[in-house]
């Protein structure tokens, strides 16, 4: 006992955690003193080694807490580890010495075993099918979804038609400008080099036959009637629809959605409604700049490299073209600005709390935005050749 108390009475001279073992037959008694906090980490993992090893061929432990200075969570989860691993060998446990707090916060961070589930086995076949019906079942809700915030797009716009004050004209030439005037650069220059490439190739496989002439048809057909709508519609999706998804999950996360209807504002004719108006405006007149610029870049190099003079080529070009080779193009064009912003501003507000989830919206509005085009796109062919237009 002399030995047990000058234990103790130098334990309480030290604050770093330490433990005083006490054996009273079968029962073993740990009583803790000193500070068990984290910025005494080394000194409470070499405590709680050393009381699962004196605990060795006691029946029954008891874990005194009541000479603890100090105790804070990972103390309180070291402690209750030790304890558990000491239930775990078949032997009685338990805390005693507890005031309110120390026992609140031992329940509150108790330890738990976590074990790893054991993998569970399928077939390839099985896991392809699961696959493709979750793939399904996934663009059905999709589409449910589209169909409904369509619904409210044009209800939004209904209410700004009876009530035009309601509608935001400053924030729709702000992202005009950022939609359409900021884009002519990178739209005109990637039109024109892809003119180049078509004219290009186009000659160099015509000119096996000796119909060299013809790839101004080519070059005029391919570009108002597909290639300037459709390099448009791609790099507005991957410019302006990530951007439009960044922007508005931002605002999902920071809560300034739900603020906006706390205020009883309604998010679609603030954010929506000015982004796609921008867009459906934008994009038609993009479409007539990158029509010019691919023609341009077509007509330069028919006459480097093909030897096609210009007046040759513009006077072919006449010939090749009429007033709907230009509209297909153009009448694609707002179709397509449509299905870019819904999809961008429906991806936007399913951004969570997270700045992964934000990520991830982000590159599936691309992708989603990307590949609908190209299937407005197909679409418009098959209506255009059907009516022979």
């Amino acid at each position: 006992m002399r030995l047990n108390q000058a234990r103790m009475n130098r334990a309480v001279m030290d604050p770093v955690a330490n433990v005083v073992v006490e054996r009273n037959g079968a029962e073993a008694r740990m009583r803790f003193i000193g500070r068990w906090t984290s910025d005494q980490a080394a000194a409470v993992e070499a405590g709680a080694s050393k009381l699962t090893a004196e605990a060795q061929g006691a029946e029954r432990v008891l874990l005194d807490l009541s000479a603890v200075e100090r105790l804070d969570t990972l103390g309180a989860w070291v402690l209750d580890r030790a304890r558990s691993e000491i239930v775990a060998r078949g032997q009685e446990a338990g805390f005693v010495g507890l005031d309110e707090p120390k026992r609140i916060l031992l329940h509150e961070v108790a330890y738990h075993e976590f074990g790893l589930k054991a993998p569970v086995q399928h077939s390839a076949v099985v896991d392809i099918l699961s696959d493709v019906g979750g793939t399904v079942v996934g663009a059905g809700r999709d589409l449910v979804g589209g169909v409904s915030f369509l619904g409210s797009l044009v209800a939004a716009f209904g209410r700004m038609l009876v009530n035009p004050r309601r509608f935001r004209i400053t924030s729709m030439v702000f992202h005009l400008e950022a939609v359409g005037f900021r884009s002519v650069p990178i739209i005109t220059l990637i039109s024109f080099l892809v003119g180049c490439i078509v004219a290009q190739q186009g000659i160099f496989q015509l000119r096996r036959f000796g119909a060299t002439p013809f790839v101004v048809d080519l070059i005029g057909i391919l570009t108002l009637r597909e290639l300037g709508v459709l390099l448009t519609s791609i790099m507005i999706a991957g410019r302006s629809g990530s951007a439009f998804t960044a922007e508005i999950g931002s605002m999902k996360m920071r809560e300034e959605i739900d603020a906006l209807r706390v205020m009883g504002l309604d998010p679609i004719e603030v954010l929506v409604a000015p982004r796609i108006l921008a867009l459906i405006v934008a994009l038609p007149i993009l479409t007539f700049l990158s029509n010019l610029a691919g023609l341009f870049g077509g007509g330069v190099v028919s006459w480097i490299y093909g030897g096609i003079s210009q007046e040759v080529f513009l006077g072919r070009l006449r010939s090749a073209i009429a007033f709907n080779t230009f509209m297909v193009g153009i009448i694609k064009a707002p179709f397509m600005a449509l299905v870019i912003g819904m999809i961008a501003c429906i991806e936007g507000m399913a951004v969570k709390g997270s700045a992964e989830s934000l990520g991830r919206q982000v590159t599936s509005s691309v992708v989603k935005a990307i590949f609908m085009v190209i299937v407005v796109d197909g679409l418009f062919a098959m209506f255009f050749a059907s009516i022979n237009y």
